[in-house]
């Protein structure tokens, strides 16, 4: 019997997760679709089954929620769902002074940007070994690396998934366990989001992305086993004069796009904010 295998993707119902759902489901992929209840996660699986010709299962939780991130492991199990790829892409974002956001605030922004994807990591190495060769792909940002004013908790969440997804790779590589991250800059994935980014100067209007684009990059990357995806020209060049650039003028640049940037906060539907 042949046996079948599975992506999950996590925060599918919208934005960059729903791209990626896509993307995977145009290449053949099986999906396993994890986002909160009522955002549209179940019209998204019926409309991937019967246009792309593969299985798409779904799963509602609050990934905010360590239970729940040890529930989805159970359930995949039980339904003896083989995954072979894992895809963390639920995070939530935000640009916010500090002090304009509350503890808990930041604290559902940890628990979804850095505890969920190490606990889903670590639960499903197992499984990702039995299927090999496996991938694992991490979301991370272009912000991982610069040190942004109005991005400080979420730029360093972001800087965590680089870190250990570059450490996990190393461990997991002779498993032939693959694993990757992406890091965007801008991307229109919502309507506060589309509306953010065009507040920023025409440098970095210029360098934003349709997530479509941005996860065909992503996928393609990760199945060539490449270790960090930065897709976009102007983003790959903004790395670059990162590292050539004096610090002060560097500090300059930053501070004057995030002074022009409107205060917003995205979130993977995969949270809730209520």
């Amino acid at each position: 019997m042949h046996k079948e295998y599975y992506t999950l993707i996590t925060g599918a119902s919208e934005g960059f997760g729903k791209a990626l759902a896509l993307e995977c489901a145009s290449r053949k992929m099986n999906l396993v679709l994890v986002s909160l209840p009522q955002t549209g996660l179940a019209r998204l699986a019926s409309f991937i089954e019967k246009n792309f010709e593969v299985k798409a299962v779904y799963f509602e939780y609050d990934l905010t929620k360590k239970e729940n991130c040890y529930q989805l492991f159970s359930i995949i199990k039980e339904q003896l769902l083989n995954i072979n790829i894992l895809i963390n892409n639920a995070g939530m974002g935000g640009t916010h002074l500090f002090t304009e956001r509350d503890t808990d605030y930041y604290c559902r922004q940890i628990e979804l940007n850095i505890v969920a994807p190490t606990l889903l990591a670590h639960l499903f190495i197992n499984n990702l070994e039995e299927e090999k060769p496996a991938y694992i792909l991490n979301v991370s940002s272009l912000a991982s690396f610069f040190y942004l004013p109005r991005k400080q908790v979420y730029g360093g969440t972001k800087s965590y998934l680089v870190s250990f997804s570059k450490s996990l790779r190393k461990e997991l590589m002779h498993k032939k366990i693959y694993v990757s991250t992406v890091c965007p800059g801008g991307m229109n994935t919502s309507i506060p989001l589309i509306m953010m980014n065009k507040t920023g100067n025409r440098v970095s209007r210029w360098s934003v992305m349709d997530p479509e684009d941005v996860a065909k990059i992503a996928i393609g990357k990760m199945l060539k086993k490449k270790e960090v995806i930065i897709p976009g020209n102007l983003n790959r060049l903004f790395l670059l004069f990162d590292k050539i650039l004096p610090v002060l003028l560097k500090n300059m640049l930053t501070g004057r796009l995030m002074k022009q940037l409107k205060p917003v906060t995205s979130y993977s539907p995969s949270i809730s904010m209520s």
